[in-house]
């Protein structure tokens, strides 16, 4: 299976948290990493969705000056994790966002390309870039005209452009405040078992989950990604092993049953 095919096909499994919609909140916001990150760590792992909704909302955890943009930032939030642990795009995500802190940009990037065709559709345009190139918001914004024609209006598409860009800043893809170049992320065992893991649920399996588009997101060579892999195995999030040429990959702690969580 192609990464064209994996950014096109409406076919991604929405029941655990992807969309397959044109739309997205990178029409009008960034991934908001700052948000989430405060948002995560004023609620603990099993946290429900009133629990984040008071917290954003009642409380003010992300530090909004109004009700009004509190209510809009946690909305824009539940776009693009969903925050709900019965989605588990999101329990997985929360599953590992504490273990690592450098994890977490591509953790929270990973998911919100799951859940935003705009920002899935400019991802072809970082990873053909090589490191030290200009990329400019222009340039995603015609990937994203690519992937999805005749969806938006210039105007749209320009400020999806710089959306994305500021998204691919804070994910370490770009770097560089006004003019950007494609720059290294940075790769760790908790980001991979989730890239791992999404390529699974997008019927991958084997050494392909390596070459898959959530697996090129991380940046690193394959031999890194299996070095990380094998470490997340011993961590217990994955169970990895890789004898000659056969890979096997499994997920029983990512993929347990709800009933299980209380145990766990």
């Amino acid at each position: 299976m192609s990464d064209s095919t994996l950014l096109t096909r409406p076919l991604f499994p929405t029941a655990v948290g992807f969309t397959n919609g044109p739309g997205g909140p990178h029409t009008s916001r960034t991934m908001m990493l700052a948000e989430l990150r405060l948002l995560l760590s004023a609620c603990p792992p099993g946290a429900s969705l009133d629990d984040y909704r008071a917290a954003a909302v009642e409380e003010n955890a992300l530090l909004k000056s109004t009700y009004t943009t509190r209510l809009r930032t946690l909305k824009s939030l539940r776009e693009l994790y969903t925050l709900d642990r019965s989605k588990l795009l999101f329990r997985a995500l929360r599953d590992l966002w504490d273990a690592d802190v450098e994890a977490q940009p591509l953790l929270a990037l990973l998911c919100a390309i799951a859940r935003d065709r705009p920002l899935r559709a400019s991802s072809e345009a970082i990873l053909a870039s090589p490191v030290g190139t200009p990329v400019t918001s222009q340039m995603l914004a015609e990937a994203v005209k690519e992937q999805l024609p005749s969806q938006y209006n210039v105007a749209t598409l320009a400020k999806i452009g710089r959306n994305t860009a500021s998204s691919w800043t804070q994910s370490g893809h770009l770097g560089g405040r006004t003019k950007k170049a494609r720059t290294h992320a940075t790769s760790r065992p908790a980001g991979v078992a989730y890239a791992l893991l999404l390529g699974h649920l997008t019927d991958i399996r084997g050494d392909a989950l390596f070459e898959s588009l959530w697996s090129r997101l991380l940046d690193a060579p394959v031999h890194v990604l299996r070095e990380q892999a094998a470490t997340a195995s011993k961590l217990g999030w994955i169970e990895y092993r890789h004898t000659g040429a056969v890979t096997d990959i499994s997920f029983h702690y990512l993929l347990r049953e709800k009933g299980q969580e209380a145990r766990l």
